[in-house]
């Protein structure tokens, strides 16, 4: 059951930051989490979220580079286990916060972080993606996906996509993808339609976000030397490991804490992320913003097919 509970907050510890949340930014792996079908299972009661953006009201001991009233976003570096941040007021490590560039708003302070530096690892720290390279973003109908088309592009490159439908398929085109399929174009069609589109050759770089047993097919639709990253399961079901007579491809699975939980990879990503920003190649897209109180109205729509590209985020204040 997904329920607002009154409960005191605590007084932040060594390294740790409370937060006053303004805004909170909703994915996917809080639906997964709920369901206790996440990378780690929740232990109940227990809270929500891992992205938000909001000021700082305290600082804990040895917290040096925080103060109060700093303006902040929270990326995910912690279990929700540990520090939820679907709240009003949260406590978090301060090595979880980024400042906010001057003009941004909270709401889009917590729409931001996530899902560029999930991409900023895949194209830059686990694969290297060069211009004119053929990049297939699949189940890009959310803020990853958006993200991403806008990444790539940034890079020289070309983004293909796959979303659930013909609404979000025009949506994806309109934001600068190349070519849209739909996400059930599966087999020797997947194949042959990104073949078609990429001159014959394939893709150089997929970014899977659906997993299960069409990764076969994405195996198969790759340019030799090229790379399959997971980064998702939207299937539900398992992803096996091809094997076969395919091109020499390389594949592995991929979490954004690969980025937020390394120090150095942060800051590169931090600095990519800001400069893309700066230039005006990277532009946050919010899909719908909720209320605090309508949080299991926005759960929902989370885990709707027919939702639209970007990020959907709850606003607290």
């Amino acid at each position: 059951m997904l329920r607002i509970e009154e409960l005191p907050v605590r007084a932040p510890g060594a390294g740790e930051v409370r937060l006053r949340v303004d805004a909170i930014g909703l994915n996917r792996a809080e639906v997964n989490f709920r369901r206790g079908t996440y990378l780690e299972a929740p232990r109940l009661p227990a809270g929500l979220g891992s992205e938000a953006a909001g000021e700082v009201l305290e600082t804990g001991d040895g917290v040096t580079a925080w103060r109060p009233g700093d303006q902040v976003s929270v990326v995910p570096v912690f279990s929700q286990n540990d520090y939820p941040v679907y709240a009003e007021e949260a406590v978090v490590p301060a090595a979880a916060l980024l400042a906010r560039p001057a003009g941004m708003d909270a709401v889009t302070g917590a729409a931001t972080w996530m899902p560029y530096l999930t991409v900023y690892g895949m194209v830059q720290e686990v694969a290297r993606v060069r211009p004119g390279d053929h990049v297939l973003l699949t189940g890009a109908s959310n803020s990853i996906g958006m993200a991403a088309i806008q990444v790539v592009r940034h890079l020289g490159a070309i983004p293909l996509v796959t979303a659930p439908g013909a609404a979000q398929c025009r949506a994806l085109l309109d934001a600068g993808a190349a070519v849209a399929l739909a996400d059930e174009t599966a087999g020797d069609d997947l194949v042959s339609s990104v073949r078609d589109a990429t001159g014959g050759r394939g893709a150089d770089l997929v970014l899977d976000a659906i997993g299960g047993p069409n990764v076969e097919a994405l195996v198969r639709a790759t340019a030799p030397g090229g790379a399959v990253i997971v980064h998702g399961g939207l299937s539900g079901q398992p992803t096996p490991l091809p094997a076969g007579r395919y091109a020499p491809v390389w594949m592995r699975r991929y979490t954004v804490f690969e980025i937020t939980g390394n120090r150095e990879a942060l800051r590169r990503g931090e600095c990519f992320v800001r400069a893309g920003l700066a230039s005006g190649a990277f532009a946050p897209h919010i899909d719908r913003v909720f209320e605090f109180d309508d949080v299991a109205e926005a759960h929902v729509y989370l885990d709707s097919p027919d939702r639209a590209p970007g990020k959907p985020v709850l606003r607290v204040r």
